[in-house]
């Protein structure tokens, strides 16, 4: 296929990606008729745009060899830390996963507590929160919310909006929690990064923030009027030494979650594998990706890979992103298009594991809307895993 070619198939496959990802979210709309086109697209254009100058330009190559290096540093210190615990108990050579990915997050957490008790992340937050409910057609509480996922994670971002989620309808909730889900806690990135490219984990993270707001006002659209749309922050009063022993704690609490869930997942998925091998002669993650093939064609993967990407796409789906970036960085061969577009994907925590969590959150909060979470469960792992699609739909018509 000449040149030309290639870029009409690559725009129209773009073109049927999108199509495909707005129709699986109209037909589980909850209002259909109420649904905000312009912030849709205006949104969907800034996808467009920041994609285009975060993996195509010299100013994007900047920031984001600005932010890997930054965390490349943070990392350092971070293995400073963990090699005077544990120094010598690995292999020389080695790379022990715990070690030099999971453990280095207790550091990101800290980091981020100092912002958080220095007031600079709050305002932040609340600005770009503000900038966004201009042009995302949802409530400042929405935004702050999604901008707050994106910093504190699925699960700890609910505490700071604790006051309100009692008197939260459904609809909203479902916004809040879709958001929480999208995106991934900045206290993790630094771990993201040691396993796929930095600039695909820098570029998903502002995709999916983006990405949230239109699945959502294309699945749950509705207005939010004057006087429901407060902001109502809760903030522990607390010393610096305090915080400190908050956020170690609470980093360290990540870590071993994570590498708990790990262990279970790979040992289960194993084991799953080898009884599909030997009861239909295929493995289960190796039917998984039959199963999620048309989903990596319609967001750009050759064709000659979408077996092999569905597979990834699927794990991650099934288990968690760890595991599904584990298994991408073992596969050799991949074309850097489909690398690109399968990192993207990946950087979520839209997974089934993450309903229990996020239901576990706020149940721990407000009992009802616990129950609440967990009812609509299985329509807020669709809404977020269309946020996925969607951001690699976009990058796929970029690389």
């Amino acid at each position: 296929m000449d040149v030309e070619g290639g870029y009409i198939l690559k725009y129209a496959i773009f073109l049927l990606g999108l199509a495909v990802v707005f129709i699986l979210a109209y037909l589980v709309s909850n209002n259909r008729r109420q649904i905000k086109y312009k912030p849709i697209l205006i949104m969907l254009v800034l996808q467009i745009v920041l994609t285009y100058l975060l993996l195509n330009t010299g100013i994007g190559l900047v920031l984001i060899r600005g932010i890997a290096n930054l965390f490349e540093k943070l990392l350092g210190y971070a293995a400073d830390g963990v090699n005077f615990v544990f120094g010598g108990i690995a292999n020389k050579g080695a790379m022990p996963f715990f070690f030099n990915v999971l453990l280095p997050i207790v550091f990101i957490s800290v980091l981020i507590g100092i912002a958080q008790h220095l007031r600079i992340l709050p305002v932040i937050i609340k600005w770009i929160g503000w900038l966004l409910s201009k042009i995302n057609g949802l409530g400042r509480l929405e935004s702050y919310n999604a901008v707050a996922s994106a910093v504190f994670g699925q699960s700890e971002v609910f505490i700071s909006v604790k006051k309100l989620l009692g008197h939260m309808p459904q609809h909203r909730l479902y916004t809040l929690c879709t958001s929480a889900m999208s995106t991934v806690s900045a206290s993790i990135l630094g771990a993201y990064m040691t396993l796929i490219d930095p600039k695909y984990v820098v570029t998903a993270l502002m995709l999916n923030l983006l990405g949230g707001f239109i699945i959502v006002n294309i699945i749950n659209p509705y207005e939010v009027k004057a006087d429901e749309d407060i902001i109502e922050i809760q903030e522990e009063k607390q010393t610096f030494f305090e915080m400190l022993g908050e956020y170690i704690m609470d980093g360290f609490k990540v870590a071993i979650i994570v590498g708990a869930m790990l262990i279970g997942f790979v040992a289960l998925i194993s084991a799953i594998n080898d009884l599909f091998n030997l009861a239909f002669g295929i493995t289960f993650q190796k039917l998984l990706g039959y199963v999620f093939a048309p989903f990596a064609f319609i967001v750009g993967v050759p064709s000659s890979e979408i077996v092999t990407a569905g597979t990834i796409m699927a794990t991650k789906l099934v288990s968690n992103e760890f595991v599904a970036m584990l298994d991408l960085a073992k596969i050799k061969g991949l074309s850097e298009r489909t690398l690109g577009i399968v990192s993207v994907f990946l950087v979520s925590f839209a997974n089934f594991s993450s309903i229990g969590i996020i239901t576990g959150a706020v149940k721990g909060l407000h009992e009802q809307k616990g129950n609440e979470v967990a009812k609509f469960g299985l329509k807020l792992l669709y809404g977020a895993t269309l946020v996925s699609l969607l951001s690699a739909t976009v990058v796929g018509v970029m690389l």
